[in-house]
């Protein structure tokens, strides 16, 4: 007799789920992005999540962070704080100095887990610029990177274990660095076809490519020039 395996029969021959997918549910409020990271153990998916609050101007940072993310978070802050005025980020008060009588908490779950490395930069900035901004940003969407001060996107490692955990997430659409394009070759095809690759040089294009409709620049309407 053939054997007739419905969703009773494989609940009961696997037991609960393992693992509990929360993306959407985790990004139903602004101030929080999806980062990949590397582990020996192969990538995961790491949320970054981020909240502000009246204060004096300080960031605290938890999730057992090592100091190269730590310096990631303080690279992003400042990247935002003197781009503000350019993408219209203010604070509660209506500054565009975000941290003037402002408090930043950055927060990585799994706090039992040491983290460290300078591929999380992309999705602080992402988060950051989502809190202050008020928007959402796409609840399908992943993003590894290193950034520099003058935010540029740098390559790092592990691209292929970071795919496949995105992959296995449920995720669409990967932003990864441009200069890391030649390691999206070491990916399973069939895994290439099922997501959307955007590869980033610098942080402009990652805004772009984190939120619907795109993290448009607000400019000012110019003088105009008359001549008497």
């Amino acid at each position: 007799m053939p054997i007739l395996i419905d969703f009773h029969a494989l609940k009961d021959i696997l037991g609960p789920p393992m693992y509990e997918l929360e993306v959407s549910e985790r990004l139903s409020q602004p101030g929080v992005a999806i980062g990949l990271a590397w582990t020996p153990l192969g990538g995961k998916i790491m949320f970054v999540e981020a909240s502000r609050m009246d204060g004096e101007g300080q960031l605290t940072l938890t999730g057992q962070l090592g100091d190269v993310m730590k310096e990631s978070a303080h690279l992003a802050i400042s990247w935002l704080r003197s781009n503000a005025k350019k993408y219209h980020l203010t604070n509660a008060f209506g500054s565009f100095d975000l941290l003037d009588n402002t408090d930043i908490h950055l927060h990585f779950p799994a706090g039992a887990v040491t983290k460290d490395g300078p591929s999380a930069g992309v999705t602080i900035v992402t988060c950051l610029a989502s809190l202050f901004s008020g928007r959402l940003v796409r609840s399908d969407v992943a993003m590894t990177g290193e950034i520099t001060l003058r935010g540029l996107v740098l390559p790092v490692g592990g691209i292929k274990d970071k795919v496949l955990a995105a992959h296995r997430a449920g995720l669409k659409q990967i932003i990864i660095p441009q200069r890391n394009e030649k390691d999206l070759e070491e990916i399973p095809s069939n895994i290439r076809q099922d997501l959307s690759f955007v590869t980033a040089s610098c942080l402009d294009e990652v805004l772009n490519a984190a939120f619907d409709g795109g993290f448009t620049v607000k400019t000012r309407p110019g003088l105009i020039d008359s001549k008497l």
